[in-house]
């Protein structure tokens, strides 16, 4: 890299504006060169009419000054009082950091008023540095680079331009502070759930009258004795070894979340609903809501009470009851909803059915089905051999073939049901003879025809109207059930792009805090979500950030003749890929942050503690 001064005269004047410039070497030998950062003008020995002077800030007057900046190669003129020679030849481009991912951070926060609703709710909080400003620090870390509050304090905030952002020097990231932050949130959770329904429906006109529920779950690295919601329970991650806490969250079809709970890692699915439902009442009050759930959440019982009173539901239904109403299915024409999915409607009793099959799904669960078979019967081969009399060879007994039974009935599951295993009675000779075994093949037939079906069932009071879109036919029933993969991004989201999981935290407000903080960043990255949607098709949350995240913040440090430095905090200029996204979104970057001039004395390599970096 190197400077370069551009000359333009104007109005008779000459003037000369400097830039930071990159050049390239190409596989031809010849070299590209590309403007990295824009310095601005720096006076010559103009006539004071047109000088031009710069807003800096004085360190060690701790006030803004208006100074003239002159190159050292002209000099000051003697009218001028306010003046600082710069040397240009020893320019320094030191702490490059990220900036342009942590500024559209920022920017969604100022969007859906966080700041303003953060601000009221922690204004009377004592701190030197606002609650709201450590708040948003976490938050805008954990959309970018999720980490935790160890690593925003020793090394992501030195690595970002969140000191310029803020407006706040490194106290914002003492650790200390960041953790003590987590003990003032959590009992805002509620009002802040109300408040981003209310900035959605202002910003892009979003409906609530369809929810979508679901559960998940996050395990603890270490023992979490210290939290009472820390059990085992059913791991959707896999780790059952670790003790976990549930996370129940309700989203609409576009992905906005309405409100979550954390539960004790042990809850089970049917067991939330009702609280949810009467939580969903109380912040919101009643209106008419249809809610979309799997199935293994609502009970007869709790589906009862939600027609009691007067709740919509569509939810899937366990397989079993398909034999219930097989009959009056089978009289019932197929429609088609695309190549290889297909449904047909059923009303009885008031409440809606859908019958879905899937031939790609019936595909896959034929295949799983007939390899669990044919491992079962190899097995039960495998036993039967072993009952031929060879030299050398010991016989089993009843007890072990029995034991070796059970543990192939356990592998095989509910493919076990359609073998008859005869075993040797009590007493009786173990061979060939006494243990054999039978195939059902017209119940195996008509499993296999059953796979990929599965039904859902749907409720809406009388006189109520559908929520729009939503109509009673069986393809569209089924197309709002399938909006549940909404709620599974938001959990792939929250526990992969946003790193909730695994959490290390031990106290559970503490536990829960950080859950609130990947909340936050979830509602960051929906908002961007849909703003790209809007405005660039295919682009996704991340690769925007990723591609605003090249835009770099460096201090262009200049050496002034009188011992002291001057501190330009400039960020580099967006490439075309860069801007494009910017016009595309309708978005500007900031004005260049003001320049501040530094006392000579302050030890190079030294912290600085104004900044939050080293100097060099």
């Amino acid at each position: 890299m190197f400077l370069r001064c551009h000359s333009r005269k104007k109005n008779g004047k000459s003037h000369r504006y400097w830039s930071v410039v990159e050049s390239r070497r190409l596989n031809g030998g010849s070299s590209a060169q590309r403007q990295v950062l824009y310095l601005g003008e720096i006076n010559d020995s103009q006539q004071q009419a047109w000088r031009k002077t710069t807003s800096v800030f004085d360190e060690a007057r701790g006030q803004t000054r208006e100074l003239s900046l002159f190159p050292d190669d002209r000099p000051v003129p003697m009218d001028v009082s306010e003046a600082v020679s710069v040397r240009l030849d020893q320019i320094q481009l030191l702490r490059p950091r990220s900036f342009g991912d942590c500024w559209l951070g920022c920017l969604l926060w100022r969007e859906l008023h966080l700041d303003v609703f953060w601000q009221g709710k922690l204004a009377d909080e004592a701190g030197s540095v606002p609650w709201e400003k450590v708040l948003q620090l976490l938050t805008v870390n954990r959309l970018c680079d999720p980490g935790s509050e160890f690593a925003v304090h020793r090394r992501w905030f030195l690595g970002s331009a969140m000191d310029e952002l803020l407006g706040c020097d490194f106290a914002v990231a003492e650790k200390d502070r960041l953790y003590r932050c987590l003990d003032r949130v959590l009992k805002h959770k509620d009002d802040l759930c109300k408040h981003l329904v209310g900035r959605w429906k202002t910003l892009f006109d979003t409906s609530f009258d369809v929810l979508l529920y679901d559960l998940t779950s996050t395990y603890f690295e270490g023992s979490g004795e210290q939290n009472p919601k820390a059990r085992h329970g059913y791991s959707r991650d896999g780790r059952s070894d670790c003790r976990q806490v549930v996370i129940a969250l309700i989203v609409t079809p576009d992905g906005f979340p309405v409100a979550y709970e954390v539960l004790a890692g042990n809850t089970q699915d049917k067991s939330t609903l009702a609280a949810f439902l009467a939580k969903i009442q109380s912040l919101y009050g009643r209106a008419r809501r249809v809610w979309i759930m799997d199935r293994g959440i609502p009970t007869k019982a709790t589906l009862q009470q939600m027609r009691d009173d007067k709740v919509g539901y569509l939810v899937g239904t366990p397989r079993h009851q398909l034999k219930q109403m097989e009959k009056e299915l089978l009289e019932i024409p197929w429609e088609q909803v695309h190549d290889s999915m297909r449904v047909k409607l059923l009303e009885k009793e008031g409440e809606l059915f859908v019958l879905a099959q899937s031939q790609e799904r019936r595909g896959k669960e034929n295949a799983m089905r007939r390899n669990k078979l044919k491992a079962l019967i190899k097995g039960l081969n495998r036993l039967r051999s072993q009952m031929i009399p060879k030299p050398r060879r010991r016989r089993i007994s009843r007890d072990q073939l029995l034991r070796r039974v059970a543990v192939l009935r356990k592998t095989a599951g509910r493919v076990a049901s359609f073998l008859t295993i005869h075993e040797p009675e009590v007493n009786q000779e173990v061979d060939r003879s006494t243990f054999t075994y039978t195939l059902d093949h017209l119940a195996w037939k008509r499993s296999l025809e059953k796979d990929g079906c599965y039904i859902l069932r749907a409720w809406l009071p009388e006189g109520e109207s559908w929520p729009e879109g939503m109509d009673k036919t069986a393809p569209i029933l089924w197309q709002w059930y399938m909006q549940l993969t909404h709620v599974e991004e938001a959990f792939k989201t929250l526990k992969s792009d946003l790193n909730l999981r695994p959490i290390h935290h031990q106290l559970e407000h503490r536990v829960e805090a950080h859950i609130l903080v990947a909340f936050l960043g979830y509602c960051l990255q929906v908002t961007l979500r849909h703003k790209l949607r809007q405005h660039a098709p295919g682009l996704t949350p991340r690769e925007a950030l990723s591609s605003l995240g090249a835009i770099k913040m460096v201090d262009v440090q200049l050496p002034t003749t009188d011992g002291r430095t001057l501190l330009l905090p400039r960020y580099t200029e967006p490439q075309s890929q860069q801007q494009m996204f910017l016009d595309k979104l309708g978005l500007t970057l900031p004005p260049q942050p003001p320049p501040r001039i530094r006392a000579a004395g302050i030890a190079k390599g030294s912290i600085d503690r104004s900044t939050g970096g080293l100097m060099t």
